[in-house]
C-alpha cells in the first residue's frame, strides 16, 4: 500500500477492525519513511455489478462515481460524509441482493433519490435536477409541488424497495 503523502509504499498496519456497516475492514496504516497515518478500507469483490447507461452502454458499477454525485448534492449541506457512506453502502447492498448483476442507471438513481429525500430535501431536489436532467424552471416548480405534496416514487421504485 502507498503512502498517500509521500507515494512510498513502506507501510505498516497499526490497527485493523471491522467498520461499522459491517460489509468492510478498516486498516489504519503508518508510513515508515513519512511517519504519516492513513486509513484504508477493505470490501469484499463480490459480483461485478454492470451499469446499463441511458445510450445503451454498459460500464462497471462505481462506488467513487456515485460518492462524487452525492457529494456534489450535498455540498454544504449538514450532512456528513458518513451518511452517504452509509447510503452508498445501502444502495450498494440493494443492488447485489438482485437475481441480475446487470442494473439500469435509472434505477440506481430512484434508490439514491428516495433515500436522499429521508436524509435532506434540499439534496435530494439537488440530486433530481441532475439525475432528471432537469432543463427549466418548471421542472423545478414540479418537484417542489411533488415533494410538498408527499408524493410518492412510482411503482418501479417502490418495488426496488
Amino acid at each position: 500500500m502507498k503512502c498517500p503523502y509521500c507515494d512510498k509504499d513502506e507501510t505498516n498496519v497499526v490497527d485493523s477492525r471491522e467498520a461499522e456497516d459491517q460489509t468492510s475492514i478498516r486498516r489504519r496504516r503508518s508510513c515508515s519513511h513519512c511517519g504519516k497515518r492513513f486509513t484504508t478500507y477493505e470490501r469484499v469483490e463480490g459480483i461485478d455489478l454492470k451499469v446499463m447507461k441511458k445510450d445503451g452502454t454498459r460500464e462497471n458499477f462505481s462506488r467513487e462515481k456515485l460518492k462524487r454525485g452525492l457529494t456534489k448534492a450535498t455540498w454544504k449541506r449538514p450532512i456528513s460524509m458518513a451518511s452517504i457512506d452509509e447510503l452508498i453502502d445501502e444502495v450498494e447492498r440493494k443492488l447485489r441482493q438482485r437475481k441480475s448483476s446487470e442494473v439500469k442507471s435509472w434505477e440506481i438513481g430512484n434508490l439514491v433519490i428516495n433515500r436522499l429525500r429521508k436524509i435532506d430535501k434540499l439534496s435530494y431536489l439537488l440530486f433530481a435536477s441532475v439525475y432528471r436532467d432537469f432543463d427549466s424552471i418548471e421542472d423545478f416548480q414540479e418537484e417542489l409541488r411533488r415533494l410538498d405534496d408527499g408524493e410518492e416514487e412510482d411503482a418501479v421504485a417502490k418495488e426496488m424497495e
